[in-house]
């Protein structure tokens, strides 16, 4: 007897459908599986064995095969236990209905027959739906982050006995959903606000440009100034994400398995802070035989944090190069190629010595030549990347005591949507939507100087020695600046403002050094 059950694996942050055949023939007795698969789906076989037998259900004296398609992409997960089970109970006679091939089966099986969930249901169900499937049996610890996909019917199972009665008998199993929604512990809730931010009134003008033109920022100034409290209010005034990019950051987060009970796609804009010992592995994804997306991913359509940035391993750092200028990151590895998306802020704060009070003479401890090679633990590569780097003062006490009313996230928030409408109507013919994404070759199209502008780029670029790239940073600031103040053309006081922002090139401390 055959079969074959529909069910997908995950490949980078997208379902990938995949077939399940099962084929009971009459031979030496022998229980096979193929289809270029990983070392957990090689041992579903012992636990669909095992799991059958506790279930009543013993396997036939015959020879067994399971073949999984397509060959040539390895499998991976714990998800194929419960299609290689229910395939294998079809080519048995013991299930007769499988829904005239609308039927989408995945799932992990427990030895005593129980269904356990999975990562990535959200990606598996889209893709399945893709190609016509219409009725889904997952695990019940699965049912809600798969209803969120519309149009399509969601069976939620905890036992292999209600899968068999559900396909014999058409018998529902009860689900009950959770009393409260349960939210992923990497979703933070948080009440930063830019309300809570006294002084620092420069570091904040610098915020509102970076949301308004998404670009990446670098904050340096001394311990307790402020630089933590400020890049976690960044995201509260980024706009609300589209439908679209709710969709792919809950498809990364579902991915990772950290997409919680929600009853609803992630809303809220991400902040991903790692820690400076984190791997090169962890941050741009990887793994072994399952290669799962890291936090420049995690921080899609939000904010990386890097605090300390010097004291991240200098290779981790330098691996950013690639997805700060494509907002993808490729990773290639022996079974395959996989593109994960990168588009994020990056927010880097970093002392300006290892004390952390250079260049106040009075409280710094270290040597020039110590401040030197502290610097320069950020390669200038790296920073011609960065578009704005601002260096942050000590707060005095009367700014912190103060009692006026700060400018609130939200009020910031409401300006810097509509500089991003500015862009979208700008670029709505492009394959780009903010100013931060101006490939070089549209740069005298979206960026044009007049002659006082021109010659003034002109005597910077040669007194600072400025690189192509640093140029092309400064060019796209001052546009977001002009935008700001709804200009049609860039003019010098929008140059002027941007070369400010340029403050950790290596060239600012040499007067200091």
């Amino acid at each position: 007897m055959y079969s074959v059950i529909s069910t997908a694996i995950i490949n980078g942050i997208d379902g990938i459908p995949c077939n399940v055949e099962a084929d009971i023939s009459e031979g030496m007795p022998l229980f096979e599986m193929v289809g270029f698969l990983s070392s957990e789906v090689r041992e579903a076989k012992e636990r669909v064995r095992t799991a059958l037998k506790n279930c009543g259900l013993h396997l036939p004296v015959k020879r067994i095969t399971i073949n999984i398609l397509p060959a040539g992409l390895k499998k991976s997960g714990s998800g194929f236990d419960l299609p290689i089970a229910v395939s294998l109970l079809c080519a048995m006679g013991v299930i007769v209905d499988k829904k005239d091939g609308d039927l989408f089966i995945v799932g992990e099986l427990g030895l005593d027959g129980t269904v356990h969930g999975i990562n990535g249901i959200l990606s598996m169900v889209i893709g399945a739906k893709e190609i016509g499937k219409k009725v889904f049996i997952v695990p019940s610890e699965n049912v809600i982050e798969a209803r969120l996909v519309p149009d399509v019917t969601i069976i939620g199972v905890g036992h292999l006995m209600e899968v068999i009665d559900f396909l014999n008998d058409g018998v529902i199993p009860a689900f009950e959903s959770p009393k409260e929604e349960i939210p992923s512990s990497e979703e933070e809730s948080t009440t930063m606000d830019f309300s809570t931010v006294n002084g620092q009134e420069f570091v904040k003008r610098a915020c509102e440009v970076c949301a308004s033109g998404m670009h990446n920022m670098l904050m340096v100034g001394p311990p307790g100034a402020g630089k933590t409290m400020i890049a976690k209010c960044l995201p509260t005034i980024l706009p609300e994400m589209t439908k679209d990019e709710q969709l792919l950051l809950s498809k990364i987060y579902s991915v990772c398995g950290l997409f919680g009970q929600r009853e609803k796609l992630i809303s809220k804009r991400p902040f991903r802070s790692p820690h400076h010992t984190i791997s090169i592995a962890g941050l741009t994804g990887g793994g072994g035989s399952h290669v799962r997306p890291g936090e420049i991913s995690l921080a899609t359509n939000g904010v990386l944090f890097l605090d300390e940035l010097p004291e991240f391993r200098n290779e981790t750092l330098e691996i950013l190069r690639q997805p700060l200028e494509e907002k993808i990151i490729h990773i290639t590895r022996a079974n395959g190629d996989f593109i994960f998306p990168a588009s994020f802020i990056l927010c880097a704060a970093m002392n300006p010595c290892k004390c952390g009070y250079f260049p106040n003479f009075n409280r710094c401890t270290c040597s020039k030549q110590s401040v030197k090679n502290y610097l320069s633990r950020i390669s200038q590569p790296l920073l011609d990347r960065i578009d704005l780097c601002v260096q942050i003062q000590e707060v005095p006490f009367s700014e912190i005591t103060t009692k006026t009313e700060n400018e609130s996230s939200n009020t910031i928030r409401k300006r810097v949507e509509r500089v991003h409408q500015i862009q979208h109507i700008r670029y709505q013919n492009e394959c780009f939507s903010y100013n931060n994404e101006i490939p070089s070759s549209k740069i005298e199209t979206y960026c044009k100087l007049n002659e006082e502008c021109y010659l003034y780029m002109k005597k910077m670029y040669e007194e600072a020695s400025l690189t192509a790239r640093t140029y092309h940073r400064i060019l796209k600031v001052a546009r977001t600046i002009a935008d700001m103040d709804e200009s049609k053309e860039i003019a010098l006081v929008h140059l002027q403002e941007a070369f400010l922002y340029r403050s950790m090139d290596k060239r600012y401390w040499e007067k200091y050094l």
